[in-house]
């Protein structure tokens, strides 16, 4: 069936950094018309080559019958051409947010390889600091230590409002964000909705509700804490009393710093 169809899956990651550059905020309308462009605009030239590409290569073995077809398509190289992975590990190496998901947080742990924990600072909140003179080795340390960007005096409002995390984003913007892309997308989106801890069963009723209402071939729900172990963490929960401001500030320089000296 995969070689019949021959889907592939051209999607995006660095979204929500791309939003915070443009001045943004995720959770807005603006920012749904701009997920909506680029995604078409993807698709569109997604589209375009491999319709070229059917014409030196040929269409895939089942398009006759397909919706392709049934679009006066006369011929498609791909069943599907646009996805919306999660982009876990390449974002990383890319040093910018996974997929189409807001930042989780300024400054989180990063638990990988059995245990290892490393702190991570978003650069871009960083940058942008230094740049607006609101940059500090005690914002950087309250941050570090769980602080919310939203209860720091010291930060000018427009940047909270630009900074807006994945826990403090209501749960319908996040899926909102998905169906927008969801639009323009062959396949499914990768997406998940961060829920506080206290979510309820309610909670998450009405955000699978409204996905599919909204069309969205998918959708996750993650309620914060509800494991002993979780990938991304927030606040004193790993750093207590280990960790030292020197630590601190040199994860703040690059992704991967060492938090404590037990790493």
């Amino acid at each position: 069936m995969t070689m019949g169809n021959r889907k592939i899956g051209l999607g995006v990651m660095g979204f929500s950094e791309m939003l915070i550059q443009l001045g943004i905020a995720y959770d807005s309308e603006s920012a749904l018309e701009i997920a909506e462009g680029v995604m078409s605009f993807i698709f569109e030239k997604a589209v375009e080559a491999s319709v070229e590409l059917a014409g030196v290569r040929g269409s895939f073995p089942n398009f006759a019958g397909s919706t392709w077809e049934e679009q006066g398509f006369t011929q498609m190289r791909n069943a599907a051409v646009t996805t919306i992975a999660p982009t876990g590990t390449i974002s990383i190496i890319a040093g910018t947010t996974s997929g189409i998901e807001p930042l989780f947080a300024v400054s989180f742990i990063r638990n990988v390889m059995e245990g290892t924990r490393l702190l991570e600072v978003n650069s871009l909140f960083e940058r942008t600091a230094k740049t607006r003179g609101f940059y500090s080795k005690d914002l950087m340390i309250k941050l570090a230590k769980g602080a919310p960007l939203k209860e720091i005096s010291d930060v000018p409002a427009d940047i909270k409002r630009l900074f807006t995390t994945a826990l403090e984003i209501k749960p319908e913007w996040h899926v909102r964000m998905q169906a927008a892309f969801q639009k323009h997308v062959d396949n499914a989106v990768s997406k998940t909705v961060n829920l506080p801890s206290d979510a309820t069963i309610e909670d998450v009723r009405s955000i699978f509700q409204l996905a599919h209402e909204l069309g969205c071939k998918g959708i996750t729900v993650y309620r914060y804490a509800s494991k002993n172990e979780q990938v991304l963490s927030m606040g004193p929960a790993y750093l207590k009393e280990t960790i030292e401001e020197e630590q601190i500030l040199a994860g703040s320089e690059f992704a991967g710093g060492c938090p404590t000296r037990k790493c």
